[in-house]
């Protein structure tokens, strides 16, 4: 949808509420488009923060590797010597 500055002035509410719903809105002036309204991305509020946190800390713990301590055992061979 494009509209003029001047009418959009009258209909700022409606306009809004348009582009809040995913409508595309252009204003322009003297034909040439020049604003898009466009909504703002909610931020996600301190409680949603931390569970999205936490489910990232349990999934991490979930896929780790193997332990530090075992790492190297490749190297060596069943009697304890390099390999």
């Amino acid at each position: 949808m494009q509209i003029s500055v001047t009418e959009a002035k009258g209909q700022l509410t409606e306009l809004v509420r348009r582009a809040e719903a995913g409508d595309e809105v252009i204003l322009t002036r003297h034909g040439h488009a020049t604003v898009r309204l466009v909504p703002i991305k909610t931020m996600p509020d301190r409680k949603t923060r931390r569970k999205l946190l936490d489910e990232l800390r349990a999934s991490a713990c979930a896929s780790a590797g193997p332990s530090a301590a075992r790492s190297q055992d490749f190297l060596y061979g069943d009697d304890g010597l390099p390999g």
